[in-house]
């Protein structure tokens, strides 16, 4: 019996904000992977899990058992197409019968917070990675959306793109812990968030 490998984003993170069908699917499951704290929210004691780590190679031994005795479902944070383990799970396991489930992405999230529509916008990431120069050029009206690490921060990232043409009164916003009790915005500038301090694994939005 061909078993499936189905990948249900979970979205920004508080539970009001993962579709049903995604939550049932986890709630459903007896093999389940996800982050530490995916797994600490949604696991339960009958289920089968594995905690997402760097170490993908594991990763990928513990998911062949599995699959040969069930469906796996994996969770991702935000929206399973957008920079999460899908890429890396479709080219892994080309063989397998994959299914997606989407979720609200922390970029979607951001804008809702900024209520601000996000139809144009330039979805871009420096989460352990630097986006091209080329699709970091200024333009009035243009809109950009990152996803930030604790290296390349909204600090980090203002600061970068000032250096390359956008006007310092640039209106941006960082996002952090977006949906959790602990949620925190800061709206101003590009000069403003080039002084801001933290948030680390946030979102941060430019509107030029």
């Amino acid at each position: 019996m061909e078993h499936t490998l189905i990948v249900a984003g979970i979205g920004p993170g508080d539970r009001d904000y993962i579709l049903p069908k995604a939550l049932q699917t986890i709630e459903s499951a007896h093999y389940l992977v996800g982050g530490h704290r995916a797994l600490s929210d949604y696991a339960k004691e009958s289920q089968e899990t594995y905690p997402v780590t760097g170490k993908l190679s594991e990763l990928a031994e513990w998911l062949e058992k599995a699959l040969m005795h069930d469906d796996v479902v994996v969770m991702v944070s935000g929206d399973p197409g957008y920079y999460s383990l899908l890429p890396w799970l479709k080219k892994r396991f080309s063989s397998v019968k994959i299914e997606v489930i989407p979720g609200i992405s922390s970029i979607q999230a951001a804008f809702s917070l900024l209520t601000e529509p996000w139809q144009g916008a330039s979805w871009l990431s420096f989460h352990g990675r630097m986006p091209d120069d080329k699709d970091l050029i200024y333009g009035k009206g243009r809109k950009l959306a990152f996803l930030t690490d604790y290296e390349h921060n909204p600090a980090y990232i203002a600061l970068y793109l000032m250096e390359r043409g956008w006007p310092k009164e640039t209106e941006a916003a960082a996002c952090e812990h977006i949906s959790y009790e602990n949620q925190a915005v800061r709206r101003s500038t590009l000069e403003d968030i080039s002084h801001l301090d933290g948030f680390g694994e946030s979102v941060m939005v430019v509107i030029g």
